[in-house]
């Protein structure tokens, strides 16, 4: 028998309402287990249940497979979902107070956040000793390891905390490279002077190699970053680079960098679990709040020896804290939001349950214009534009959207996801890259080559022409025009390469090369030595 559900007062609010409708569906179909029900759907056990808990509306989706799950008619309860939708998006959201959260979420934590980062006082203690004693200092990890929150939350206050004679430095700078590191970050790369040395410290390094497209830029800012090791001792400059592990080896291809990486690393791995067990109870304690014992034992058990899981791991606390009884955060609310693996999906379709049809798809095209895809590595995130992203009022409600949800974050003008870990533990999002995966990296082109054009004065020697333009025309072009996901700049660019006319076959490709190649002349001689041999066959031949 599994656990009894928690009673529900249908008169409490829609959402509410809603659950205990379900319930009676389930009731009436003889109360099947959820186990059972998941085999029916698809959907985890967790998922469904936290359907018919009453916390949350659940997405449509997963609705109409708990309906058809118990023998229902999932046809009658779409307009009945589409109306709670209504009612909850009229209804005030509940303050929470001034009450600061002891938990990041997906986000990374930042220079502030030193006093609610645990778990890593021994990492902490290396790299600073690494530092120290080294110009340059990389630090490896996995996607999900915690490189970003080491460097911001636990390296620079410690380098802050240092005394003067123990190496406290004049100044700590921090940047990531985007797709023009050297000219965007080339003033970091000077000391503030002084007897006390400049840090910059350089994270999400591999951007280097997934949104730095050119080579020569990409050596300029590499070499800049190594001179720190091969300048004088009077430049006063230390570079500390976080790399992801599946970018570790794209780094050989630089000679120096590997050179420095193996004069000073420091391998980022998962926690053990009392540093995972700490990472829990002390923000926690921090906020005056109470963590039941069977709920820490349960994420220990979940985390643990996973090296990608942390963000994971700290979104859901994140949303335990939302839904914390008094000041206690529950095991049973840990396993409605599906625990560590199915907390960020709920978070998302519970975003997404609110949106339109229209608004999903101005969601779909925003998110993946935020992702790079693997070319045999793993896909990436992508920071882009505001301008980039949002062309109508209707998408900036929906970036607004995703942004409350800690989903995407804004930072100025830019937009990022919030971390990587999003592409993967998110089943909708993950679906739409391995989809679209081709079309992306045709767009990523597409973009790169729309602002090279622009950059150029929109000469018209840099615009798509032969089979690259057949590609982007067959891709993103449509009876009416460009396809609505290209920005103004993308849709220009590739209209006007095609207003130039200059497309090449793909077949006459094969013929020209052919031609240029020896095997033309090779063929012309078979061919006149044919003509030579049947025309003296057929001068020679008996006529009758």
């Amino acid at each position: 028998m599994g656990r009894a559900e928690k009673p529900l007062d249908p008169l409490e609010g829609p959402v509410q309402r809603f659950a205990h409708e379900l319930r009676e569906v389930r009731r009436a179909a003889g109360s099947p287990t959820y186990r059972e029900m998941a085999r029916r759907t698809g959907y985890s056990a967790p998922t469904l249940s936290s359907a018919a808990a009453g916390e949350r509306l659940p997405s449509l989706p997963v609705t109409l497979a708990y309906v058809e799950a118990c023998g229902g008619r999932p046809e009658d309860w779409e307009p009945r979902w589409h109306a709670v939708v209504e009612e909850v998006s009229a209804r005030p959201v509940p303050d929470e107070g001034d009450e600061p959260a002891p938990y990041r979420g997906l986000a990374r934590f930042g220079t502030e956040d030193g006093a609610l980062f645990f778990g890593r006082d021994q990492l902490v203690g290396d790299l600073v000793d690494l530092v120290r004693k080294h110009r340059f200092v990389a630090v490896v990890g996995a996607s999900g390891s915690g490189k970003s929150s080491l460097l911001r939350a636990g390296l620079v206050p410690a380098l802050r905390g240092l005394g003067e004679r123990d190496g406290r430095p004049a100044a700590i700078r921090i940047c990531t490279p985007g797709p023009t590191p050297s000219r965007t970050h080339g003033e970091l790369l000077e000391p503030v002077g002084g007897e006390a040395d400049t840090v910059l410290v350089v994270d999400q390094f591999e951007e280097v190699f997934t949104l730095c497209q050119d080579t020569e830029e990409r050596a300029r800012f590499i070499d800049g970053l190594l001179r720190s090791r091969t300048g004088p001792p009077e430049s006063r400059l230390r570079v500390v680079i976080a790399v992801r592990a599946d970018f570790y080896g794209r780094c050989a291809g630089h000679h120096a960098l590997v050179d420095a990486l193996n004069a000073a690393s420091l391998l980022v791995g998962p926690m053990a679990p009392d540093q995972v067990r700490e990472a829990i109870v002390k923000p926690a304690a921090a906020g005056r709040l109470v963590v039941e014992r069977a709920l820490t034992s349960r994420i220990v058990s979940d985390v643990s020896r996973e090296p990608g899981a942390l963000p994971l791991m700290s979104h859901a606390l994140l949303e335990l804290w939302r839904r914390r009884r008094a000041r206690t955060l529950t095991l049973e609310a840990y396993e409605a939001i599906g625990g560590v693996q199915g907390a960020v999906a709920n978070t998302a379709e519970e975003v997404f349950a609110g949106f339109t049809a229209r608004q999903t798809e101005l969601a779909r095209a925003l998110l993946l214009r935020l992702i790079t895809p693997g070319d045999e590595a793993p896909d990436t995130r992508r920071p882009a534009d505001r301008s980039e992203l949002v062309r109508s009022e209707e998408a900036a409600g929906v970036l607004e959207a995703l942004v409350r949800a800690r989903l995407v974050t804004v930072d100025g003008t830019g937009v990022d996801l919030t971390h990587e870990a999003l592409i993967t533990a998110w089943p909708r999002l993950r679906d739409w890259v391995a989809a679209d995966r081709d079309r992306l990296r045709l767009q990523r082109r597409l973009t790169q080559a729309a602002r090279e054009w622009e950059q150029l004065n929109r000469d018209p020697g840099a615009l798509y022409r032969g089979a690259r333009l057949l590609a982007a025309r067959d891709a993103f072009m449509t009876p009416e025009g460009p396809a609505s996901d290209l920005t103004r700049l993308e849709g220009e660019f590739l209209t006007t390469s095609i207003r130039t006319g200059r497309f090449v076959q793909p077949a006459l490709v094969g013929v020209r090369r052919f031609v240029r190649s020896g095997w033309w002349l090779v063929v012309r001689v078979a061919v006149v030595l044919a003509l030579v041999l049947w025309t003296v066959w057929f001068l020679n031949r008996d006529h009758p």
